[in-house]
């Protein structure tokens, strides 16, 4: 790319209207740059109607979404009788070799894309819960972004990095973290040479790995600091911004990380400029 970039993407956008308001204020009053939509969320009308036509730059993300929610068509092997997803990412991985599981992801997939291709130009694909990151999700979701004319896919490459706040490092979940960056960087490995195969774009670095349900501007800040030279790093939070100010939990945290001045002023300090999936080639 030639240059260092910075996108502050919100996942999630489309589940709740909490989420939703989030992506509003976040690009609005905040650096949020892009956010990632669910096709199948709770809120994706009101993301789409009324959040929208008020982020007029915002970067899209169809966020193929197969760990939650009601699937869109016949997706058996994931869902329980009533049409919810829930199978979980133990059972994607034991079974990422099984073509009938495969048809089906391809399936939901693409009925999520066509829905919101219909309303909105989507510039990346990426997933829930890094579903897309297992090689052959990955394999699909690749052949889909060609069939759609989708440029850009997410890649999940963190370096491992520490922030100065030991009680982070204390908790039941940061051991597990450390695991989920270990196999996501063995999958972007392979990964990258489907992307690439494909002609697509991707990222060469994440943020939201280490310190997921943990995410905050030091997080953000101490992850820049850690890579060198030029590259696209794309840091992904969940936050959301409730009626209520009393309410007070790791997605208002996060929400706090798109109105941090300061930290957007270290990030352009640091060379990195703010984009999104759409500007990855300029």
């Amino acid at each position: 790319m030639g240059k260092r970039k910075f996108i502050l993407n919100a996942d999630d956008f489309g589940l709740t209207k909490y989420h939703n308001q989030a992506v509003l204020e976040g690009y609005n009053t905040g650096f949020l740059t892009s956010a990632s939509l669910c096709a199948n969320g709770n809120a994706y009308e009101n993301a789409v109607h009324d959040i929208l036509p008020d982020c007029p730059n915002l970067g899209i993300a169809a966020h193929l979404n197969i760990m939650e929610g009601k699937s869109l068509t016949d997706c058996n092997f994931l869902t329980n009788t009533n049409g919810t997803f829930g199978a979980g990412y133990g059972v994607l991985l034991m079974n990422r070799k099984n073509k009938t599981m495969l048809a089906q992801i391809e399936k939901e997939f693409r009925s999520q894309i066509e829905k919101i291709q219909a309303d909105v130009e989507i510039d990346h694909l990426d997933s829930h819960v890094h579903t897309h990151a297992i090689p052959e999700i990955f394999e699909i979701t690749c052949r889909l972004a060609n069939e759609y004319g989708i440029k850009s896919i997410r890649t999940q490459f963190e370096e491992f990095y520490m922030i100065p706040k030991i009680a982070k490092h204390l908790t039941i979940a940061y051991p597990i973290n450390i695991l989920k960056i270990i196999l996501l960087q063995h999958f972007t490995k392979i990964n990258r040479k489907t992307a690439k195969r494909y002609g697509l774009n991707t990222n060469d670095y994440i943020l939201g790995v280490g310190y997921t349900g943990m995410m905050d501007s030091d997080a953000i800040e101490y992850g820049l600091k850690a890579i060198d030279g030029n590259a696209v790093v794309e840091a992904l939070i969940h936050p959301c911004k409730y009626s209520r100010p009393s309410i007070k939990n790791s997605h208002t945290t996060e929400f706090g990380i798109t109105q941090d001045m300061k930290l957007k002023d270290t990030v352009l300090r640091l060379g990195f400029d703010l984009a999104n999936y759409k500007n990855m080639e300029s």
